[in-house]
């Protein structure tokens, strides 16, 4: 998986920070985006960030995910 591919939730992910659902428990499973950065490096040093995966869904709404959680979307 690298920056620019489209992924897919493939699990249920809940999530409390949709702009439309803020602070409330909403699903994201089935939502479909674009990788916009992997949390691998910080000040030069490699890192082990939980949520590695940062996916950008649109203009407002952005998650930290697992690889396990997407799957890459092919233009078949």
């Amino acid at each position: 998986m690298k920056v620019g591919d489209r992924v897919r939730v493939r699990e249920s992910v809940i999530v409390y920070h949709n702009p439309q659902n803020r602070n409330k428990p909403f699903d994201i499973k089935g939502f479909e985006g674009e990788v916009s950065a992997i949390a691998s490096e910080w000040h030069g040093k490699t890192i082990s960030a939980n949520f590695p995966i940062q996916v950008k869904f649109d203009k407002r709404f952005k998650a930290h995910l697992r690889e396990d959680e997407l799957e890459i979307i092919t233009d078949s």
